[in-house]
């Protein structure tokens, strides 16, 4: 049995304490350094990492794109317009009914120019346009001998007027209809500084009014002074149709695409539409694609006359 004297035995002498602490010490900071960096190194680099990788597996191969470029029928359908139009109206009816139901039976021409436009409007004989004179207008004039024009795109009435001397000189009773908001477009101003302003309206308008009054063709042209779109479409639903179609506004792609979609649902059978910038600058700009793409949604062929591209609708 063992008494509290042996244990009493067994304890460390006074002088051997002081070194046993002395050595104890800088163990437990080492120990707990080197626990502490342990702990840092593991939250920082995943056990993950550590691991060695797979070689990498080659990428999975994609399908080639499928692109097409020719258009078949299939696709042509979502482009087709099935809009019907009201019956036509009698061509010698056309200019009473625009001045009664447009202009409250008046004609824009009637006192004409307002005193306070009068001095400043230019009287002319050269009225600037583009392609305005062309081969083609008598060309079609002739062939077609056309009761009614609609031409969308006038600025300054530079083709209009030509087309009505053009209709007079054959002996024909022609009605020119002419569809401009009579706007501009953005930054003309840069090359049309002789119209006038006011308020920020440029006087297009007035101008475009004088030329015709400057070159006595007031009987035979007539202004629609409002959108292409809105005006088209209300052709249609009045049974406005034309035997001619010019169209030279918008160069754009999407405009000139519906442009020449609504024109050529008022154009009589027998009919023709045309247009400026086939192969000019404009075209870069979306006048070609859009001609090139109704041709082959109606199966129709393009003819070419000068810069100007000619569709028959029969």
């Amino acid at each position: 049995m063992k008494t509290e004297q042996h244990y009493a035995s067994r304890k460390l002498s006074p002088s051997l304490q002081p070194k046993i602490i002395k050595t104890a010490k800088p163990a437990a900071y080492f120990i707990l350094l080197l626990l502490t960096y342990s702990l840092g190194y593991l939250s920082h680099h995943p056990a993950s990492t550590s691991l060695p990788l797979a070689p990498s597996s080659p990428p999975p191969q994609l399908p080639e794109p499928d692109i097409r470029f020719a258009i078949n029928t299939t696709e042509l359908n979502p482009f087709r317009i099935t809009t019907r139009c009201a019956d036509p109206i009698p061509p010698e009816t056309i200019r009473r009914t625009l001045v009664d139901r447009l202009f409250n039976g008046t004609s824009p021409f009637d006192n004409f120019p307002p005193p306070h436009a009068a001095e400043k409007l230019r009287r002319t004989k050269r009225v600037k346009g583009w392609g305005s004179t062309g081969a083609v207008f008598e060309n079609l004039i002739r062939r077609v001998r056309p009761r009614t024009v609609v031409e969308v795109g006038t600025f300054l009435g530079a083709s209009a007027i030509h087309m009505a001397e053009l209709t007079r000189q054959l002996g024909l009773q022609t009605q020119i209809l002419c569809v401009d908001d009579f706007r501009g477009w953005a930054g003309f101003r840069e090359r049309f500084m002789n119209i006038p302003m006011e308020n920020g309206d440029v006087w297009l308008f007035y101008q475009f009014l004088q030329n015709v009054v400057t070159f006595n063709q007031t009987g035979s042209v007539l202004p629609v002074p409002f959108s292409s779109g809105s005006t088209l479409m209300l052709f249609c639903e009045w049974g406005v149709y034309a035997d001619l179609v010019e169209i030279d506004a918008g160069h754009d792609f999407l405009s000139a695409w519906a442009d020449i979609n609504r024109g050529f649902r008022i154009l009589r059978p027998g009919g023709v539409i045309f247009g400026h910038d086939y192969f000019t600058a404009a075209d870069n700009r979306g006048v070609r694609r859009a001609v090139d793409l109704f041709a082959k949604v109606h199966n129709l062929k393009v003819n070419i006359d000068g810069q100007h591209w000619v569709i028959y609708s029969s």
